[in-house]
């Protein structure tokens, strides 16, 4: 049997470490389910309605890259978070740029993303997933100190 020169200190060391995983991991499914019904709030379309009922393939991909660039850019807060306090500030403020690029895309780039997205056009959807993903990017590089 092998057997570590400090299997103590390893033990504790990994305790420490899981209990900051299971803090960390638990408030990022928390920051993820409450973006998903944040982002759904402020579109004026019903995104569920359209994905479950209508089978709208844009809404689904459209909402899918919302997400993606959600989970990156706090993936980002959480590796380089000093606690649990900080990681949940950069969270919101994460929140608060995805939802900008939303607004974004609506206001200045296709004025009839809303019209778009419930007509199923993938084109847009695909549009508005990659600018919510570059969003994401941009967000997590930015909020890395």
């Amino acid at each position: 049997m092998i057997e570590l020169a400090n299997e103590s200190a390893a033990a504790t060391a990994f305790m420490n470490g899981i209990t900051s995983f299971i803090g960390y991991f638990a408030l990022s499914l928390v920051f993820l389910i409450g973006f998903k019904f944040i982002y759904m709030a402020m579109t004026p379309y019903n995104e569920w309605k359209l994905i479950k009922e209508d089978k709208n393939v844009s809404a689904a991909i459209a909402l899918g890259g919302a997400i993606v660039g959600y989970a990156i850019a706090i993936s980002s807060a959480a590796s380089h978070s000093v606690g649990i306090t900080d990681y949940a500030l950069w969270g919101a403020v994460a929140l608060v740029a995805q939802v900008a690029g939303f607004v974004g895309v609506r206001a200045i780039m296709m004025p009839k993303i809303v019209q778009r997205i419930e007509a199923n056009e993938t084109p847009a959807a695909v549009l508005l997933a990659s600018v919510s993903i570059a969003v994401g990017l941009l967000n997590a590089a930015c909020l890395t100190y």
